[in-house]
């Protein structure tokens, strides 16, 4: 037999029957529950307070999003001339040597301090946190940015950092460890074009020493990459790390700062 029921609702509700019967036996008693919806007084205190908590949220949130922006712009409004010595051999360019102070992997060890040199008017971007492995130093499975430079005109310079293990099982391998120019460019040129790598758009590799440190460097056409359809990279391996620097442009900066662009691959070392 089917049994009725009811249920208790707070105060300021307002409900509705509903009538229920038992499938097995719908000729016996049909039972009948409330349903409550909060009365309109109550809706909209909810709902105020809802609105009083999302503005609160977003409030936190644009901070955020502001406070990003603005050491973002901070980056990018000064130019390293002001800060950074001149080049001795070149004093029409700024010569940067990476320390400890600037960022995670230089911290924990992983990197060995580099050095290159730019031009005076150019201005050093803000690395997203993401992407500057400072959430997983000091082991970091995949390859994160180090330091990004840029000017507009120009183009812009990036180093990235991979860890050997991604190349080779060898510990302290050297970049001719893990094998030929065109191998080495083959694991790491999606971090060269910011999308993908195709043997094709490779146009020139070279091999250079300076005392016991070899490097590979690159030259490629990169009509799709996101970095810009030009592309100079230079490559090589000291400990536990593969540093790649990588140099942009575009079409239109090309023309006029290719020459200057080589100038700064060349200059990058460890």
């Amino acid at each position: 037999m089917a049994t009725a029921w009811a249920t208790q609702f707070p105060p300021l509700s307002s409900s509705f029957r509903v009538t229920a019967f038992n499938p097995l036996s719908p000729e016996n008693f049909t039972g009948i529950f409330s349903v409550s919806f909060p009365a309109i007084s109550n809706r909209r205190l909810i709902r105020s307070n809802l609105y009083r908590r999302r503005d609160l949220v977003g409030g936190f949130a644009l901070g955020s999003v502001l406070l990003l922006d603005s050491a973002d712009l901070k980056a990018r409004e000064v130019e390293v001339g002001s800060y950074l010595p001149l080049f001795s051999s070149d004093p029409s360019f700024v010569l940067f040597r990476a320390t400890s102070n600037d960022t995670p992997a230089l911290r924990a060890g992983n990197v060995q301090p580099y050095e290159f040199i730019l031009p005076p008017s150019w201005k050093q971007t803000r690395v997203a946190n993401i992407l500057s492995g400072n959430y997983c130093q000091p082991k970091c499975a995949e390859p994160w940015v180090e330091v990004k430079f840029e000017d507009e005109k120009q183009g812009k310079v990036q180093v990235v950092a991979s860890p050997l293990i991604r190349l080779t099982n060898k510990p302290n391998a050297t970049i001719e460890d893990i094998g030929s120019p065109e191998k080495v460019i083959a694991s790491l040129g999606p971090f060269v074009t910011g999308s993908t790598y195709d043997s094709d758009e490779l146009i020139e590799t070279s091999i250079e020493k300076h005392g016991n440190q070899t490097y590979y460097s690159y030259v490629l056409e990169t009509p799709y990459a996101l970095t810009g359809s030009h592309n100079l990279a230079k490559a090589t391996a000291k400990g536990s790390t593969v540093v790649l620097f990588v140099a942009s442009a575009n079409d239109k900066q090309w023309p006029t700062s290719q020459q200057t662009l080589k100038a700064m691959l060349d200059s990058f070392q460890l």
